[in-house]
This record gives structure tokens, sequence and C-alpha cells, in this order.
């Protein structure tokens, strides 16, 4: 694994710095409030089912984390490889000259305007990551939005428990319909911790939201073995299992416990070779 430095992981446009930023005040800004706030009312502290869920948090917030980071620190672009392009005719004819880096690159590599590099097996540019998803991190960010969705959906039923069951009495309010439809300024114009724990409310269902769609585009693709600008195709379809292997490597059974834990890809993410179509008579 080859880590970028950090004058290529930092924000390159004011929309990656947006969506950066609101995930990096959000995760952390929920989690606090989870734990000091909702938990404390929903179970009483010292029980089992506290210390259950207390342990699923730090769970949660660690895999959220450390996939999003992992996401901008492997570099997945063309410069992590010593790129010799084959000797052979038929291997050689699939690779392309990118005119921005003025060099030959292997198939499924393309050029980001954002990033100004080529990507191996490129799939897109991820603004809440400020980078490039492509051959060697699209692990990392699966999971990161595998753990988005569970973390921001038990932090949305939880909320939802807090505001209108335990609190009924300030949150059934028109006020708070405003709030949900307008936070920032509710915020601006009703400054409180009533309003604040709304907009956290808010900004965890639209959490869920995003990344569930975000999921649903990309479990298309991935099940397919191919990438956001090959979808519909299944030149390179490996099949259900070797496609997810692609993606989380060899030992994928136990890499939804960590990014830090090994799994190597079986594809070095260069020379690739499109599957063979297989005629209904030799099946």
């Amino acid at each position: 694994m080859i880590l970028r430095s950090w004058d290529r992981v930092k924000p390159r446009s004011v929309s990656d710095f947006a969506c950066f930023l609101l995930v990096a005040i959000f995760v952390p800004v929920t989690y606090i409030f989870q734990v000091t706030i909702v938990m404390p009312e929903l179970f009483a502290i010292g029980s089992l089912w506290y210390y259950i869920l207390w342990l699923a948090s730090l769970f949660l917030i660690f895999n959220i984390t450390s996939n999003m980071l992992a996401c901008m620190l492997v570099d997945t672009s063309i410069r992590k490889e010593l790129l010799k392009p084959p000797v052979d005719p038929g291997q050689l004819s699939r690779w392309h000259i990118c005119h921005d880096c003025q060099t030959l690159v292997p198939p499924r590599s393309w050029h980001c305007e954002v990033c100004k590099v080529c990507v191996l097996k490129r799939d897109h540019h991820c603004r809440f990551t400020c980078c490039c998803i492509g051959h060697h991190n699209y692990r990392y960010f699966f999971y990161y939005l595998v753990y988005m969705i569970i973390g921001s959906l038990a932090a949305a039923i939880m909320e939802s428990i807090y505001l209108w069951h335990l609190h009924p009495d300030i949150y059934w309010r028109w006020s708070t319909l405003f709030t949900i439809f307008g936070p920032v300024v509710s915020l601006l114009l009703y400054p409180s911790w009533e309003t604040f724990y709304v907009v956290i409310y808010d900004l965890t269902l639209l959490g869920f939201a995003i990344s569930s769609l975000l999921l649903v585009f990309h479990w298309s693709i991935v099940k397919s073995g191919s990438v956001t600008r090959e979808r519909g195709t299944r030149k390179y379809d490996c099949g259900l299992r070797g496609n997810l292997e692609m993606v989380l490597g060899q030992r994928m059974h136990l890499t939804w416990l960590s990014p830090f834990l090994c799994s190597d890809l079986p594809h070095d993410g260069v020379n690739w070779e499109p599957i063979a179509a297989v005629s209904p008579k030799e099946e």
C-alpha cells in the first residue's frame, strides 16, 4: 500500500472542501450528541444495553472515520505504479494516450480534472473524500458508505425517540418543521440547544439518504465488475464473488472489521483483459 503525500490529499476545489468539512464536522458532533445527550436518556448509564450501544457506536465511528481517511490516503493513481507498456500487441492496443499526463496509460485508467492525474480503474471523483475512487481504494469507499448508512440509521432512530417521544412538549411545534426544512436560517434566527439538536437530526437523515442512494448506485456497478464509466457493460464481469474479491480483496470476509486488515487484491489494476463472452453451446 502506497500513501499519497499531503499536497495531494488536501481539497483542491471549493466543492471538495465544503463536502469534506460537512462530514468532518457532522460525524463527530453527531457521535458526541448521541453519547452525551441521547443515550443517557434512553438507557440507564451503566446498564448492559448502554454499554452494548456505546461499544457499537465506537465500532461505527472508528470504521466511518478510518475508511474515509484510507480513501483519502491510499494512492490509486498511475503514479503508484512503474508503468511498463506490455510487449504483446493485443494488450498494448488496449492502452491509450492521456494528453493531459502526456503518457501511455493502461485500460480502465482515466484522467481526473480535479486530481490532475490518471487513476487506475477510475470510478469517480468523490467530493466527500476529496479524491478519486479507483482500484486500490474502492474497498474503503464501499465500507465508508456501508457504515455511514448503519451509523446514521441507528442515530436517526434514537434521535427520533429522543425528540418526538421523550420531549414532545418541546419539539412537536410548527417551528420544528421550519428548522427541518431551513436548518441554517433557523439556527441563525433562533439560536438555542433545542434548535441545534434538530439541525443534527436533519443532517443525520440527510446523511442516511445520500449514503443509501450512493450505495444502491454503486452496488449495481460493483456486482457487474464494472466502474461508473462502464456502467451497463459486463466486459470485466468475473461473477459476483469474483467481482467482490476484485474490490474487497482475497480476505473479503474479514474486511468489514477494519480498514487496517490486510486483504490483497487479486489484480494489479494495470493489465486488464475483457472476459470473453461464453456462447450458449459452451455453457
